[in-house]
């Protein structure tokens, strides 16, 4: 099946707020959710859509790529969390087990034990809100408890389902990211993303999600050979015209080592990052998911106001 074929399946497919279509059939969701509520995700990012936002960072792993064991304790993300917000992040990304290639996956006890304490002390401090960077289930559920907002999963509600459902149940927003178990350079990456969303809504709406509490994510650095990144990037309009807010995440990622230097370090990956990202919002996507807030912000701005919105 080619692109145009399964995006049209997709839109079909959206919740009458979204513009689904006629002949479609309407989602009935197991927890239906009054139509005449505000969406959470535009009461908690108020100028989504207004401006580009930049999403900060905050890993509370040992082990992370770019920033692992930096803010392990308390105090040291408390101190990071409140510079990136300074530096003007419209929402803060909390993670406690690293997602980069290869690393060594970690019970749910050992990721609560790790995010809980930080969440608990800055959800009552931070002026934005905290979105908790996890795939099970059970860590969403005590992460929102415990003050998070969002929920950012980077299986796309796939790896455990019933996370869609702890969202919907606390009224949080959710953030679908695309990714591959395996590797296949041979597959067309779009046409993908796109069947992978297309499950990845249903079970949303199944939950009881509203489209407009839903972010996607083309999980660029996940489940991709390098060319299929750059393709889906340079590709983004066609999951930007799915009507979805989208969120871009290329911050020091390797595949900008590969651009310039293999032996370049993360943390010396900037520049590559702020050209991704002004590429990214200049093709539509609303969120940046950076290490480095204050740069972003002042690139962004750039765009924003070439672009006509407002700064």
């Amino acid at each position: 099946m080619g692109v145009a074929p399964i995006r049209q399946c997709v839109q079909r497919q959206r919740h009458p707020g979204r513009g689904r279509a006629p002949d479609a059939p309407a989602f009935e969701p197991e927890h239906p959710v009054p139509p005449d509520l505000p969406a959470p995700l535009t009461t908690l990012l108020p100028d989504l859509g207004r401006r580009v936002l930049v999403m900060g960072i905050l890993n509370v792993t040992p082990d992370s790529f770019s920033d692992g064991g930096r803010f392990a304790d308390v105090a040291a993300a408390r101190m990071q969390a409140e510079a990136l917000v300074a530096e003007g992040a419209a929402l803060v990304d909390i993670g406690g087990e690293s997602t980069r290639p290869g690393h060594v996956p970690v019970s749910a006890e050992e990721e609560q034990a790790r995010i809980l304490p930080v969440i608990r002390d800055l959800a009552p401090r931070l002026p934005v809100p905290i979105s908790v960077d996890t795939y099970k289930a059970s860590t969403a559920r005590v992460a929102l408890a415990a003050g998070a907002r969002i929920v950012n999963d980077v299986w796309g509600l796939q790896r455990e389902p019933d996370i869609a459902r702890v969202a919907a149940d606390h009224g949080a927003p959710v953030m679908i990211m695309h990714n591959r178990e395996t590797v296949d350079p041979a597959i067309d990456i779009v046409a993908d993303m796109l069947r992978f969303f297309e499950r990845s809504l249903a079970i949303a709406r199944t939950a009881g999600l509203r489209d407009g509490d839903i972010v996607l994510d083309p999980g660029i650095g996940f489940g991709k050979s390098w060319a299929q990144h750059l393709e889906a990037l340079r590709r983004l309009p066609e999951i930007v015209a799915l009507g979805f807010p989208v969120l871009v995440g290329v911050s020091r990622k390797s595949l900008l080592g590969r651009l310039h230097d293999a032996e370049t370090k993360p943390v010396d990956r900037l520049f590559g990052s702020i050209g991704s990202h002004v590429l990214a919002a200049t093709l539509g996507a609303q969120i940046v998911r950076v290490h480095d807030v204050r740069p972003h912000v002042d690139a962004l701005r750039v765009i924003d106001a070439v672009m006509g919105r407002s700064a």
